[in-house]
């Protein structure tokens, strides 16, 4: 088992992002939903430099993930592995920095908003919202789309995991099943947020045993050719 610097850094990045992405999300005093409605302004309003500083923790969160993945595939970019777990980091890689994105949106619009409607009739707010509706509608495809992308990446991980016994054989079923479950939900019932709420919790479970695998155990690359 590889244990140095690079599993190390890869064990305390993946813990890293666990911490940033839950913590901001926990800590949150309040959590705008699948479309922004325009009470979301006046909780946010409440407390509103708090509130933009958990989102940036939880933000960062994904981002942190992005380069956890990319140091595990750095790691484990050898023959024969690389051709499952590069693919697989990668799709990771990519519906996190969607997501990201996406929740980049809803902080900007719940932060920006506060001031945009401050004084307004309801009328006017109404007619902001539906200003912002479209582009809303467009990121809740960017959820969707981030959350099936990352799903893929893990089944590949998963499957990777298991064929070469990279790290303990529970976590490759672990990683496999949570890509399962992540595409499964949004492909089978893409418009309800309230039921895919759970996975976001596991994966969090998922990054930290991830790194205090990585961390205690190391990886295994006996297998590897060069």
């Amino acid at each position: 088992m590889k244990k140095d610097f690079e599993t190390k850094f890869t064990g305390w990045a993946f813990i890293f992002a666990a911490v940033l992405l839950w913590g901001g999300w926990a800590l949150s005093p309040h959590h705008i939903g699948e479309y922004i409605v325009a009470s979301d302004f006046k909780a946010v309003s409440e407390d509103l430099w708090y509130w933009i500083w958990m989102y940036r923790f939880h933000i960062f969160g994904w981002v942190t993930m992005a380069i956890a993945i990319f140091a595990l595939a750095s790691i484990t970019a050898k023959k024969p592995y690389r051709v499952v777990l590069v693919p697989g980091a990668g799709m990771v890689v990519i519906g996190t920095m969607t997501l990201a994105i996406a929740s980049a949106f809803y902080y900007n619009f719940g932060a920006w908003g506060v001031g945009k409607t401050m004084g307004l009739s309801a009328a006017e707010i109404e007619e902001f919202m539906n200003n912002v509706l479209f582009t809303n509608q467009y990121v809740t495809c960017f959820v969707r789309f981030g959350r099936v992308f990352s799903g893929v990446g893990l089944v590949l991980l998963g499957f990777g995991f298991i064929k070469w016994k990279i790290v303990h054989q529970l976590m490759g079923w672990f990683t496999l099943l949570l890509g399962f479950a992540a595409m499964g939900i949004i492909m089978g019932i893409p418009d309800n947020y309230e039921i895919y709420k759970p996975v976001f919790h596991v994966k969090v479970i998922w990054l930290a045993m991830m790194g205090a695998l990585i961390l205690l155990k190391g990886v295994n690359l006996t297998e590897s050719e060069s």
